[in-house]
């Protein structure tokens, strides 16, 4: 398909969402046809293959659009020059979610993500300062807690207490549809395996996009600490989604059945 082709293509599948379009009328010698409301050359053959694609098709009043015709307009725009100029530009990792139905995988941009300036962050020895594990790790909490709904909420608590929740409100079970509340669970659980100790940090910089300089001034640690209290976090977060195998405990040789029986 030619620039030319797609960008007439275009411009039909545009009017056709505005409403049904005009039956070509056939040219002399037939070989082109124009749309009355379309300021455009629109041959018989290219109408008739939008038509044999779904994306248009035949009404009393006109060649109309179909379901299709948006979705393609929608994949169009991603394939514009300026669109592909952007993708350039973005580091785009796939977090997997844990949701009702399954796993499902996240396309997400590293580089509106609050790690992403520790990305460059080396040791003396050139390693990464964050592993891939805590990446992937932070990450997945801050997918989780944007899931839940989270975010508007900068509180200590997530949930109402009982004493303030209104007489004959529902409970908070009730208020989330299942997909919403497993992520809150979610956080919850990843809070509770941090510990309080190093939860905050890691809620601060993942969650709520807070930099490691606010996080020291708010509260009140040395400078330069934040970073290694946040890789802390992040590590323990980490096994706590992927648990390392449980390792079978050695014997000694004076158990039970641990020597031979000789004779």
């Amino acid at each position: 398909m030619t620039r030319s082709e797609r960008k007439q293509i275009r411009q039909i599948l545009r009017h056709a969402l505005a409403g049904p379009l005009t039956q070509p009328v056939a040219a002399p010698h037939g070989t082109t046809g124009r749309l009355a409301t379309l300021p455009v050359e629109a041959p018989p053959d290219l109408l008739a293959r939008l038509v044999a694609d779904g994306l248009l098709r035949h009404t009393p009043g006109g060649l109309a659009a179909t379901t299709e015709t948006a979705a393609w307009l929608r994949r169009d725009l991603c394939d514009l020059p300026e669109e592909a100029h952007a993708a350039q530009h973005r580091t785009v990792e796939t977090v997997t979610l844990e949701m009702p139905q399954g796993r499902q995988a996240v396309r997400r941009n590293l580089q509106e993500s609050p790690l992403f300036p520790l990305l460059r962050l080396k040791e003396k020895d050139g390693r990464p300062f964050l592993s891939e594990e805590a990446v992937a790790a932070g990450e997945r909490l801050a997918a989780d807690f944007d899931f839940a709904g989270l975010q508007p909420r900068i509180t200590a608590s997530w949930q109402p207490r009982l004493s303030t929740r209104n007489k004959g409100a529902p409970p908070p079970a009730v208020d989330f549809a299942d997909a919403t509340l497993s992520a809150r669970n979610r956080v919850n659980r990843a809070v509770e395996a941090m510990g309080p100790e190093l939860s905050g940090v890691a809620l601060d910089v993942c969650c709520f996009g807070k930099g490691l300089e606010t996080v020291e001034h708010e509260r009140q640690w040395p400078a330069r600490s934040a970073k290694l209290m946040l890789r802390t976090a992040l590590l323990s977060l980490a096994r706590h989604y992927a648990p390392p195998p449980v390792r079978s405990r050695t014997r000694h040789w004076g158990d039970e059945g641990f020597r031979p029986e000789i004779g």
